[in-house]
C-alpha cells in the first residue's frame, strides 16, 4: 500500500506542513485544483479547500473505493486494517 497526500498548497508550504507533522509520505500539490475538480474533491477552481476524501486505487489504476474522511489521523490505518484482512 502507498500512501499520497494532495493539498492545494505550494509545494513549499506541502514540505514545511510535512516535516511539520512528521509525514513519510510525500504531500503533492494541487494548486490549480485540476486534480481534487478531476475527482469530485472540489466544485469549482476557486474552492479554497478541498473536501477530504480518500481514495483506494487499484495497481491497475481504477478508482476502487472513494471514502469521505471524517478522521485523517486514523484514516490510514482503518484502511490498512481493512485491505490487509481482505
Amino acid at each position: 500500500m502507498r500512501v499520497v497526500g494532495v493539498s492545494f498548497d505550494d509545494p513549499a508550504t506541502n514540505r514545511a506542513f510535512a516535516a511539520k507533522h512528521g509525514f513519510d509520505f510525500p504531500l503533492l500539490s494541487d494548486e490549480k485544483r485540476l486534480l481534487a475538480l478531476a475527482v469530485g474533491a472540489a466544485d469549482s477552481p476557486r474552492d479554497a479547500y478541498p473536501r477530504r476524501v480518500t481514495f483506494v486505487i487499484s495497481p491497475e489504476g481504477t478508482v476502487e473505493q472513494a471514502i469521505e474522511t471524517t478522521a485523517p489521523r486514523e484514516q490510514a490505518g482503518r484502511l490498512a486494517g481493512q485491505l490487509c484482512s481482505s
